[in-house]
């Protein structure tokens, strides 16, 4: 009875707690960031503690030597690089695009539109720009280099989600967010979209037997999203959209199904030079070594 209520409602509930709490924090006016944050800590912390009782693979919840890296990028992550680029960011674009945005930014997002269909519009351009993000990564050897970090680990578990390299995070985070500042996005538009699609990234890499039907084909889910840990390009090059899939259907690079989402193994293409087994230190540091990045795959 419990596993069958983690497999089909897990996520719904997620969505349904991160929506429906930042939609009253709106309405009456409360802080609406820790309205992102707080339902997306709880979210984390129920995968971690279900994982050990209803894991997807077993395996998985064993430490593969990958522990202390995946904890190591998790804490300099929330504690030095979000906080910086949340700050820096916003000072950047005004720097290289005040008078734009003074004459025009405020202007081109469509702030007379009804909140949600904002909330919506918001998502598909931050989605747009994360997508291409993504697949370049997969498609450019000093990218991948980068991204390698994020794919070393040989199993798929909740803190997964986090192990990221922090040249990488910048990326994604400015080519996410910087074109929604440009437009003039407004502030709530853009933690609406949070609200939204961090439940999705939350659970993206749990190790759950999550079974979410038609979410399937509107977010990148852990069924979905696990091809694309695959450890070859044949199962792996699929499914880059950040929380959302509709833009992988667009471009043709969508892979679901209904019957099952498993590839053999997980980790790293076949064969690789990336040191993926080193300490974190080592694994940032590659990035910048003299011919990291001439055979990334």
């Amino acid at each position: 009875m419990v596993k069958t209520l983690i497999s089909r409602g897990f996520l719904p509930a997620a969505l349904a707690l991160s929506v429906g709490a930042f939609l009253t924090a709106r309405q009456m006016g409360w802080n609406l960031e820790l309205a992102v944050i707080v339902p997306s800590l709880l979210i984390v912390v129920a995968a971690a503690f279900a994982e050990r009782q209803h894991a997807y693979r077993r395996d998985w919840n064993r430490d593969h030597g990958d522990l202390r890296t995946d904890i190591t990028s998790a804490a300099l992550l929330f504690a030095v690089f979000d906080p910086l680029l949340k700050w820096a960011l916003p000072v950047l674009v005004v720097a290289l695009a005040g008078p734009y945005l003074v004459n025009n930014g405020a202007a081109i997002f469509p702030t007379e539109w009804p909140f949600l269909a904002q909330v919506l519009l918001a998502t598909l351009l931050a989605e747009l720009t994360s997508y291409w993000s993504h697949r370049l990564h997969h498609r450019l050897p000093a990218l991948w280099w980068l991204h390698a970090l994020h794919h070393g680990s040989e199993r798929l578990y909740w803190l997964n989600n986090f192990r990221i390299h922090p040249v990488n995070y910048a990326i994604n985070y400015v080519l996410g967010f910087a074109p929604l500042l440009l437009i003039g996005t407004p502030t709530d538009v853009v933690l609406g979209y949070l609200a939204l699609t961090y439940p999705v990234l939350m659970l993206q890499h749990a190790n759950l037997p999550l079974r979410s039907g038609w979410l399937n084909y509107v977010f990148s889910t852990n069924e979905v999203h696990r091809w694309h840990h695959a450890d070859n390009a044949r199962d792996g090059d699929w499914n880059f959209g950040r929380a959302l899939i509709v833009w992988d259907m667009l471009f043709g690079t969508f892979r679901y199904s209904a019957q099952g989402n498993d590839p053999v193994a997980v980790g790293l293409y076949q064969p690789t030079r990336y040191p993926a087994r080193s300490s974190f230190a080592r694994q940032i540091w590659s990035m910048f070594m003299p011919g990291c990045c001439r055979a990334a795959h």
